[in-house]
């Protein structure tokens, strides 16, 4: 991309930021989670990485942020070059018909999850990512992997957020406990919680974030952290179920692969051109970002990008 090209693109990342920060509707915070029914609505951020190397940011990009169910996209990486198809024995490929965190499909189909985003088929991939001799019973390989894709040895975990978290997951220990008695989870559900609810408390700003999902691109310039045929399978996933029964919203609207999470980030690709991290607390009726989506669908109008 040019200069002039990319003085426009930030011009234009400026003017979305101003329009996003007068926006009236801003959606509503997670309330369900103590820690982040306190976070300022009235925030936006966003961060573009390209593929030649420019960073482009607007906003609150370097304010960090807890990213929530975006930590799925790095546990099914981890999980998926340990496994390799092995994987989808246990967790399916299909977008799911109901919300994130329903037991209702998962009861119907016997166990198996649908997909690796809704949160009973993270709790299996994360198990799965931890289901190795070598792959130890913590987060150390999640977070080295976390902090190699984005090129910073900051990253950490917000312990807080975690603790808040894991005190009112009564919606996910029932998934786990029926997971278990499927015989589709081998840790004990707990611990398997404890990590859990620890990865979804990663801390990232937009920046942090849009670098992470540079292996994803395919830019060059990245770590080479999966084969490109499993970095396509994520791609295709994120575009099918990264905002769960949004998903088709999402894509018909913005047309980027891209996964969300209820801190009100959304980590979203496009093959060969940017990797582009966008945050705003406020969510919207699928628990994805409110104003996050809509400033992706004016990015996408603006640049052309959508895959489609």
């Amino acid at each position: 991309m040019g200069h002039a090209a990319l003085e426009t693109l930030q011009g234009f990342l400026v003017g979305l930021d101003a329009r996003m920060k007068r926006a009236h509707k801003r959606g509503r915070v997670a309330h369900y989670i103590p820690q982040l029914a306190s976070v300022d609505v009235h925030q936006f951020g966003i961060s573009v990485c390209l593929a030649s190397g420019e960073w482009l940011s607007a906003g609150d990009a370097a304010t960090p942020f807890s990213i929530q169910s975006i930590s799925k996209v790095f546990s099914l990486a981890i999980a998926l070059g340990r496994h390799g198809d092995r994987l989808w024995k246990r967790v399916g490929k299909e977008p799911s018909n109901y919300t994130f965190n329903s037991v209702i499909e998962l009861e119907q189909e016997g166990g198996k999850p649908r997909n690796p985003f809704v949160n009973a088929g993270a709790l299996v991939t994360t198990d799965a990512m931890l289901d190795a001799p070598d792959a130890g019973c913590g987060l150390d390989e999640l977070m080295d992997f976390v902090r190699t894709a984005a090129g910073d040895d900051r990253i950490s975990i917000d312990e807080q957020v975690a603790a808040s978290e894991y005190r009112t997951a009564y919606r996910n220990f029932s998934l786990a406990y029926f997971l278990r008695s499927c015989g589709n989870l081998h840790m004990e559900c707990e611990r398997l919680l404890q990590i859990y609810c620890r990865q979804c408390a990663i801390t990232m700003n937009c920046e942090q974030l849009a670098s992470a999902g540079r292996f994803l691109a395919g830019f060059d310039s990245a770590a080479h952290l999966l084969n490109p045929a499993q970095a396509r399978s994520i791609n295709a996933l994120m575009l099918l179920a990264g905002h769960y029964d949004g998903s088709g919203d999402f894509a018909y609207s913005v047309g980027f692969p891209g996964k969300s999470g209820v801190g009100g980030g959304i980590l979203a690709v496009v093959p060969g051109h940017a990797s582009i991290a966008v945050w705003s607390p406020g969510l919207n009726a699928f628990g994805n970002s409110l104003l996050g989506t809509r400033a992706l669908q004016e990015l996408s109008e603006f640049t052309g990008w959508s895959v489609f």
